[in-house]
């Protein structure tokens, strides 16, 4: 495997993993993400569409079947990171460590998936 093939797989494998870390907690531990989601600001009713959202996503991404609905799911992921990493940022909470390494992955995954794929 070659060098760009190996921080591909790296970066969407761990992105990958994240996303659906946070979808297993945003569906099976709701009571606290909603608890999260409303201290941050955002309604609650946001957190299951953006659980089966985030299953979706690593799916596209993963799939070599549609190439417009991997670039979807990388810009959503884009948006959620960002809107996270503002979110904490505002609460003074210092919790966007992690929304920022997301979004480090996800450039990493979508410039070597453009580099690999073009």
């Amino acid at each position: 495997m070659n060098r760009d093939k190996a921080i591909y797989w790296a970066a969407t494998g761990l992105l990958s993993v994240m996303m659906l870390g946070s979808a297993g907690m945003y569906l099976f531990n709701n009571g606290q993400v909603t608890e999260l989601f409303l201290a941050l600001g955002y309604p609650a009713y946001l957190v299951i569409p953006l659980a089966i959202l985030k299953i979706l996503g690593v799916i596209a991404i993963l799939s070599k079947q549609s190439k417009i609905l991997k670039d979807l799911a990388y810009a959503g992921f884009m948006y959620d990171f960002l809107l996270a990493a503002s979110a904490h940022i505002n609460a003074g909470d210092g919790e966007f460590i992690p929304a920022l390494a997301a979004l480090f992955l996800l450039g990493a995954s979508f410039f070597y998936d453009r580099k690999l794929h073009a």
